[in-house]
């Protein structure tokens, strides 16, 4: 086999791993140990945390996100690989059914964007970055983190984007 081939087959090989763990996800089950090495790491941006290994992701993420948004559906929007990494983008179509940053659940649907990376070891997920737009979700509940000066308002014509002096 080729250095080609054996990095495509690597790329198949990590695109099979992390969608047999979407597919799981989306079942709603609870053990995602054929999925996760016993030690990975799940880095989140702010607002996400970090978790070590399965029992906090579980504890510190999987539970709490399943107990503010119900009725989930995941929708992957894209995903590519290289070698041992793969990544993604989507979102989860969700009802708001517990607390959530402080909110009290509103019933209503929200759409959260999310974006994850995972690196994978001997078929199992071993690393995976993750970035869920938390803003944006909060948003749609009545919440805007950015207190009207996000820069939206510059796309939206209701404010004027600086410039660097001389430009």
């Amino acid at each position: 086999m080729t250095d080609a081939e054996e990095h495509m087959a690597r790329s198949r090989a990590s695109l099979a791993a992390v969608r047999a763990m979407e597919e799981a996800l989306g079942r709603g089950e609870t053990d995602m140990t054929p999925h996760f090495t016993p030690d990975f790491l799940w880095r989140g941006n702010r607002g996400s945390g970090t978790k070590r290994g399965l029992e906090e992701f579980r504890r510190n993420w999987q539970r709490p996100l399943r107990a503010a948004f119900t009725e989930r559906v995941y929708k992957t929007e894209q995903m590519i690989a290289d070698g041992d990494w793969a990544a993604c983008f989507g979102h989860i179509a969700a009802t708001h059914s517990g607390p959530f940053m402080g909110i009290a659940p509103t019933g209503q649907r929200v759409r959260i964007p999310y974006m994850d990376f995972w690196r994978i070891e001997e078929g199992r997920i071993a690393d995976n970055p993750v970035f869920v737009d938390f803003a944006e979700v909060l948003f749609q509940l009545g919440r805007d983190v950015f207190g009207g000066e996000g820069w939206e308002a510059y796309d939206e014509g209701r404010a004027t984007p600086p410039a660097p002096e001389g430009t």
